[in-house]
């Protein structure tokens, strides 16, 4: 005779076993700082300086904003994700701004300068 609780995480009584199989397409809640997206010797044609400061966002959520980096859109998008996947976090382009949710002020700046920018400066 089986065990009772052996069918239940097998699968028939489990509503969530079928799930597990989709486990490794989910986003990683760490944070994922690839050679790619942030080398170890910068780039010499990077930003000359970005400003980096922490605002209060919708809902009173604070939010890491990322400006003066003077990219075109297309290439925001870019920094835009690598840097979301450096800081395990979410974030969108707002006009010429890199809004990232959570307060990154003291990890942002790192990431920023191994992706080229000469300068950075806490606003």
């Amino acid at each position: 005779m089986a065990n009772p609780k052996d069918t239940k995480t097998k699968g028939f009584n489990n509503p969530f076993a079928r799930l597990e199989s989709l486990r490794d397409a989910l986003p990683s809640t760490k944070p994922q700082v690839s050679r790619e997206d942030f080398p170890d010797e910068p780039p010499p044609n990077g930003p000359e300086r970005a400003v980096v400061r922490v605002e209060t966002g919708r809902g009173g959520t604070e939010v890491t904003v990322v400006e003066g980096l003077g990219l075109p859109a297309a290439e925001l998008q870019t920094w835009l994700q690598a840097l979301q996947r450096g800081l395990a976090c979410t974030g969108s382009v707002e006009g010429e701004r890199l809004v990232l949710r959570g307060d990154h002020r003291f990890k942002v700046p790192d990431l920023l300068l191994r992706r080229g920018v000469k300068r950075v400066v806490h606003g």
